[in-house]
């Protein structure tokens, strides 16, 4: 059984669109799901700098294009041909349309409010995040909570992402733990925290304009607890739930270990999940889809796992 994982924000770079467009359709297919999300995704995918695709409003579509792009250029046989589909943090909207519980432009049209709404809750209060690699996880989290901080993402494999105020963030860094790094993300708030709490809100209102969610097509992981989620409903209140409480990434794992998995395919833009995959997966197989000529990894990967 193969795992889909879609990334979350930070996995952006400049340009990184430029192969897929070679492909015919997929400068309509962006397009479109540039009108959904009110995001200019072909020049934001293929000029913009690093600091302009960084911004919230345009880092979270971005990503959620590329990542549906990648899966919609696979056909219906290898699409099906995965067992189960799981995103990390706004990764979680691409999973809800590569589970077939919304469609790819309902999906665009959440991604747009969800990265809006984070924006203006991040512009309320001077918050960030930063990712705390090593030390134990006790030490780290009592060491988080010392700096009047909070656990937003725990990534596995020794990674828990600490988000609050930049005071807190440069204490934690002065102070790190026995063992352990701190690292600066680039992003511009605490996602995942209580700072969220008013996007959540927005979030919640773009959810309910939707219509009536289908129930998954194929196993969906959250990354709330882990668990797999049946129903389309529940999928999308989790997916409000997320906005303000932490990203278990590390129960996703244990989950996809528990269901059998034989390998992980990350969509574009890939890397960040392989990288943990292989140190919280070990010896599982991976391949990071990050432009067109990665597709035949992903097609061989499938290709040799019994479904």
């Amino acid at each position: 059984m193969i795992v889909a994982a879609f990334p979350g924000q930070g996995s952006q770079t400049p340009g990184f669109l430029l192969p897929w467009l070679d492909i015919d359709g997929v400068r309509e297919r962006l397009a479109s799901y540039a009108d959904a999300a009110g995001v200019d995704l072909v020049a934001a995918g293929t000029e913009w700098d690093a600091d302009r695709i960084r911004v919230t409003r345009v880092a979270q579509p971005l990503i959620v294009a590329a990542s549906l792009i990648a899966w919609r250029h696979l056909t219906d046989a290898e699409r099906a041909a995965f067992g189960g589909v799981a995103g990390h943090s706004v990764g979680e909207l691409a999973a809800l349309a590569a589970a077939d519980v919304i469609d790819d432009l309902d999906a665009m049209r959440l991604v747009g409010a969800r990265g809006r709404a984070m924006a203006d809750a991040a512009a309320k209060v001077e918050t960030g995040m930063s990712a705390v690699v090593g030390g134990t996880e006790d030490a780290v989290l009592q060491a988080i909570a010392d700096a009047g901080l909070s656990p937003a993402n725990y990534n596995g494999a020794g990674q828990i992402v600490a988000a609050g105020e930049l005071p807190g963030l440069a204490a934690l860094a002065e102070s790190a733990p026995r063992g352990a790094r701190v690292i600066p993300l680039q992003v511009a708030g605490a996602f995942h925290t209580a700072f969220m709490a008013p996007a959540a809100g927005a979030l919640a209102d773009a959810v309910s304009a939707l219509s009536e969610p289908r129930d998954p097509a194929t196993r969906l992981w959250t990354n709330s607890d882990g668990t797999v989620v049946a129903s389309g409903a529940r999928a999308l209140e989790l997916i409000v739930h997320q906005v303000q409480n932490p990203v278990r990434w590390d129960l996703c794992m244990a989950g996809f270990a528990d269901a059998g998995a034989a390998g992980l395919v990350e969509f574009a833009p890939a890397g960040a999940l392989v990288g943990l995959a292989k140190r919280g997966m070990r010896g599982t197989p991976t391949v990071a889809l990050k432009t067109p000529d990665d597709l035949a990894a992903a097609r061989d990967l499938l290709a040799a796992t019994d479904h």
